[in-house]
This record gives C-alpha cells, structure tokens and sequence, in this order.
C-alpha cells in the first residue's frame, strides 16, 4: 500500500508515563496493521523522553511520527524532573489543548502524508477532542487507561455529585466513618465503599478542580464512536456489562502488552517512551537470586511519598529480612535530607538493590521474583497479573483506590497496606506474600488469571478479535459524532 493510501490514526495520550505508555501500545498495533501514525506529545513529555532515552529517541520510523504540541503547562527553565503538577494537568487539558490540537490536525490534512482519517484519544482528553472530531469530521475512540472498575465509579461521579455525597460537608467526613458507607446503587459493583471509589470524591469543595475534570471528561466520553478499555473479558465482565448501558460500544483489547507481541516489525521496538533511564543492573542482580525470593516495589511513575512513609516502608522491608529489588524515583520523596538512612542502607546491604527505574516487564517476568509491592497503576496491575505475580498494595490516590479492592477482595491476589504505613504491617504482608497460606492462595488465583489473560490476546480470543472490531467497526468506519453509519 502507498503510503497516500493508508489511514491516518492521530493518537494523543494524557502527558503522564503510564498514559503514553498504554497509548504507545495502541498505536503500534495500530501501525502494525497498516496505519500510518501521528503520536502527539506535550513540550514537556518531549524534554522528558529526550533526557532519558537520547535525541534521536522521537525521530520516529517508516510511516510512524512524532509531533509535539505546546501544553503551557511548566515553564521554560522549571526541573524537567519535578513532579508533575496534576492540577495544572487537568486545566490545560479543559482549556488549553483544543486550538494546539486542531491546528495540528489542520497541519496534518496539509503535509505529504496521508490525511487523517481518525483519532485515538486518552479518555481524560474527552472535553477537546471530541469537539476536534466533529471539526474534522473523523472518527474518534476514547482509550480509558484506568481499570474498568475504576472507570465504573467516574462515570458516576455526576451521580454521587447529584445526590449530595460529595463534596463531603466538611473536613470530619474525611476522618470519621463517612468514608465506610457503603453504596448500593451502582450496577458492577456489589458493596463498594466510598473509600473504595476514586479518591477525588474527597473534597468539601464544590469547585474542586479533579472532581469536576473527572465529571467533565466522562461527560464528553459518552460522545465518542467506541471505547477501548486494557482489559480483557474473562477479568471484568461484570463491571462491562455495567459500562455498556452507560458508554459508547467498548471494545476490550488487553492486556495491551501482551497483545502487542503479534507486532513483527523490529523497527518498532526503537520506539520507547520511559521519562528515567532503565537501570539494567537490575536484572543481573537478580539472576544471582534463587527463583522466587525477591519482593519487588515500585510505585509507579507519580506517586509523591512523606519521609516517614518511606521510612516505614524501609525498615518493614528490612525486618522482612527478604530480598528485594525496589524502584525508588527521584522525585518520589519531597525532602532536602536523603530519604533512606545509612543504617537502613548498612542493614540491607547484601538483600536490597535499589535502582531510579527499571524495565517492569522484564523484571516481573524474571523466576527471581515472588511477589510486588505496588500502588496499583492499572498498567502495574495488569503486568503483574499476566506473569503470575500476586501483590501487596499501597495505593496512592484516584483510581488506584478501587484496583486495589478488586485486587483484594474481588480477585484475591493482593493484601493492602493502609495508608497510614506501618514497619510492622509492611513486613507482616511481605512474610505473608512470601511464605503465608494466604500467599500461596494469591498465588493460585494470580495463576488462573495470568491463564485466561493469554487466551484473551492469542489468534481467534476474545482481546485479538475485538482489536479486529475495532478496526474495521470503528476506525475504518463513517462513525462521526457519536454516531455510527450502517
């Protein structure tokens, strides 16, 4: 096929680690199937990529581009390794990003490539994108890259909003038992608590910026041609079945990285996007661990920890006394001191490796490793459900909250650590992961799950013929506004 001739998928993810991650999964199946791709980045997610993997990291491949659009979001001479400021996220993403995106796409319909034919948006990007769609008159998929249960609870934060249970009357709401009430009137999801749901509901304002971004974006979602959800039938069918009378027609299509192994292409594999380089020590110190002794932690790319967090989670893995491999950013931990003490550094030496980043899969695959202690990143979740791995989760914040219950209480393959860590707690459930019945039970269910998630991905199961769907149901289709052509 000519390169004129192909479709022109413009894919835009949230600028977040986890959210281009997914994406860049998305739009290399999608490039693996004959389309020709435009992967659009902020300024910010450029610097970061080009800092971490090199300058010629976004030059891109054959019929495969990068473009980056300014996002007004840190200014010039800010870290490029400071955290990351959500709030201003999510204003830019309701105001700022649609006449960026649209001049783009109008960029695009003028350049000597194909013109675009149709748009993959990050589901947290509704509000603009939506309105580019209807501009240029092309189909547009949301891709939500939260677990679907977590998804469930922000398309009904308009609801909870309408019947006066948030915002919460005043701060002793965020403290006393209001956060164990129970909620019975959310089809999908049988007992859940208001502590279980996305943590944005915890706010006494009512022009809260999260709570009302989330209300915002699940509003405009529902305009889009198709969901595309990272999960596969056999985890979630409940809450789908719950999603499907709320949400456009959703097509399932993970794991995404497991799906992604039908790509062939060697070249795709120069295409990364990591914000830290790989520390790749990693692996050969646990090739000198025996199978199954390594806890493994890491929480994720924007969880923001306390000093006494951290501390206590240190020295529960040091009283654990067992090997761990753990993931410790930069900028995980707001303090001018060093964050992990030199007695903690003395006692560990010989069983702790601690790295800045690491490649995930490729660690969680490694026989070395036993267990994760994780902060429940739907990416993260997923990943350790497809190697086997059973959890220990400390969620941060948002959707994290409602992973983790179905991680616990619905799947039984993880214990939580609360919020308020504990030393002792910590090394309780690591003792427990790594040697306790519960961990071998974990380990059981983990199993079954990792099962049913190969088939999903493999010729003729279900994620594999939906990506198919989505394909020649959505993309390759008149699907405009919300509205699809028979």
């Amino acid at each position: 096929m000519m390169t004129s001739d192909k479709p022109h998928a413009v894919c835009i993810p949230v600028p977040l680690l986890s959210h281009v991650m997914a994406m860049l999964n998305v739009a290399k199946l999608l490039h693996q199937r004959g389309f020709f791709i435009t992967f659009v980045i902020t300024d910010y997610v450029h610097k970061r990529i080009i800092k971490s993997r090199g300058p010629n990291s976004l030059d891109g491949i054959l019929n495969f581009q990068f473009k980056t659009i300014a996002d007004g979001i840190m200014p010039e001479d800010a870290d490029i390794e400071a955290p990351q400021d959500l709030a201003s996220i999510c204003i830019a993403i309701s105001n700022h990003f649609l006449a960026p995106f649209s001049c783009l796409l109008s960029q695009l319909n003028h350049e000597p490539t194909p013109p675009v034919s149709c748009i993959v948006s990050d589901g947290c990007m509704s509000s603009f994108t939506i309105k580019a769609a209807m501009e240029f008159n092309v189909p547009i998929a949301h891709l939500w890259t939260v677990s679907p249960c977590s998804l469930l609870g922000y398309m009904h934060f308009d609801e909870l909003v309408k019947r006066g249970v948030t915002p919460f009357k005043d701060e002793s709401y965020l403290t006393n038992d209001y956060l164990k009430t129970t909620i019975d009137w959310i089809p999908g999801m049988k007992n859940i608590r208001l502590k279980d749901l996305p943590s944005f509901i915890r706010t006494t304002d009512p022009n809260d910026i999260f709570l009302n971004f989330k209300v915002e974006q699940t509003k405009w979602t529902r305009k889009a041609c198709a969901i595309i959800l990272n999960t596969f039938d056999a985890l979630d069918h409940e809450v789908l079945d719950a999603l499907s009378s709320l949400l456009p027609p959703i097509y399932t299509i993970g794991p995404l990285h497991l799906l992604s192994r039908q790509i062939k292409d060697q070249s795709e594999e120069a295409i990364a996007t990591n914000f830290w380089e790989d520390n790749h020590e990693c692996i050969t110190w646990l090739d000198s661990k025996e199978p199954n002794s390594v806890i493994y932690v890491n929480f994720g790319s924007i969880t923001i920890m306390t000093l006494n967090q951290i501390t206590e989670f240190a020295w529960g893995l040091a009283n654990s006394k067992k090997s761990f491999l753990w993931i410790v950013r930069p900028d995980l931990v707001k303090s001018d001191s060093p964050i992990l003490s030199h007695d903690f550094l003395e006692e560990t030496k010989g069983i702790g490796m601690i790295a800045r980043w690491c490649a995930q899969e490729e660690v969680l695959n490694h026989p070395s490793i036993k267990g994760f202690l994780t902060h429940n990143g739907w990416n993260s979740t997923l990943e350790s459900i497809c190697v086997g791995v059973p959890m220990i989760s400390w969620p941060y914040f948002s959707d994290q909250l409602t992973t983790c219950r179905y991680c616990c209480e619905k799947w039984g393959i993880a214990l939580e650590i609360d919020n308020d860590v504990k030393r002792d707690g910590v090394e309780s459930c690591i003792k427990e992961l790594m040697e306790g019945k519960k961990g071998e039970d974990m380990k059981a269910k983990v199993m079954e799950l990792k099962s049913k998630a190969e088939e999903s991905y493999r010729l003729g199961g279900s994620s594999y013929l939906n990506f198919d769907k989505l394909i020649t149901e959505v993309l390759l289709s008149q699907c405009y506004l919300g509205v699809k052509k028979s």
